[in-house]
């Protein structure tokens, strides 16, 4: 008879998920997405519930990575708050199961997953396509994934300017001059806001920039402007995803360019040289990897009291 499933609160979670050893798994998980082989791993694109009475959605997220053993989902919330708001603009939970018998293994908070990965994996987007000697980073947004964001990137890169910008209930004109001061000039841009209309515009955004865009993931929430997509290479996790979920692509009618696993399995070029887009959804698999390894590590911990 299986064991009751182990419950990991967000404490331990945190202390359990370090970047250094989830980054090289996001890497492997990325590119295996790409290879499309279903022997290898299965991740539909993420369904989703509207939540109207309360202006939000939920998500769940599943994965099956047959030959690693790893099958997991995870439930998502997310909302459209207004600012000022004292309500959670996301909650999640991820489960992770025996694949062959069915039965749920642990039971995790899914918030520090979610923001630790979607982190990690911006900074592999990072990685893979800034310019060499990158200098100057702006981060636009001051929630738990904008903490997130600055955290590994400080971890895996040698900035010498951080730039953070919020969102404040300022005159429009303060908002806008104080926004462009901010990505002026900035060799990598990461947008983590709650804006559901274009806040970064092409003409502020340094030739040659790298945007991670991590913000406005339903079709018709927007962060990037159109003349920003259209004279960046667009990458993206998930080609399907990006084509299903994301208003900046939809709206603006770009076709994404490669997947970041196509670059990272060397299947499709890393343009550093021009200005580039990675469109960050959130996968699956991602999730599965990070709960995998926080699991692993709570069960290596608890064998040695």
């Amino acid at each position: 008879m299986a064991n009751p499933p182990v419950i990991i609160w967000k404490d331990e979670v945190e202390r359990l998920l370090r970047y250094r050893e989830l980054i090289p798994r996001l890497e492997v998980a990325l590119g295996k997405f790409s290879w499309r082989d279903s022997a290898e791993l299965i991740q539909p694109v993420r369904t989703t519930v509207p939540l109207q009475k309360h202006d939000g959605f939920m998500g769940l997220m599943p994965a099956y990575m047959e030959n690693d053993g790893v099958l997991s989902t995870k439930f998502v919330c997310f909302y459209k708050r207004e600012d000022g708001s004292t309500l959670p603009a996301t909650q999640a939970t991820v489960v992770l199961l025996d694949p062959e018998y069915g039965n749920v293994k642990a039971v995790m908070d899914g918030e520090v997953i979610t923001d630790m990965r979607t982190a990690a994996v911006s900074a592999i987007s990072a990685k893979l396509l800034m310019r060499p000697g990158a200098e100057v980073l702006a981060i636009l947004g001051t929630g738990r994934q904008a903490l997130s964001h600055y955290n590994v990137f400080m971890e895996m890169f040698s900035f010498k300017e951080v730039r953070v910008w919020s969102h404040t209930k300022e005159r429009a004109e303060r908002f806008r001059d104080s926004l462009e001061e901010a990505v002026r000039g900035a060799d990598v841009i990461v947008t983590v806001t709650r804006c559901t209309e274009p806040v970064l515009f092409g003409q502020w955004v340094k030739a040659g920039a790298h945007v991670a865009a991590v913000g406005a993931c339903r079709p018709n929430w927007r962060e990037l402007d159109d003349v920003l997509m259209k004279e960046a290479v667009v990458y993206a996790d998930s080609r399907e995803g990006a084509m299903a979920e994301s208003g900046d692509i939809i709206l603006s009618g770009v076709k994404v360019f490669a997947e970041l696993g196509d670059v990272i399995n060397g299947t499709k070029p890393a343009h550093r040289e021009k200005t580039t887009v990675f469109k960050s959804l959130g996968m699956g698999v991602q999730d599965a990897v990070s709960a995998k390894l926080v699991f692993d590590q709570w069960k290596a911990r608890h064998s040695q009291l």
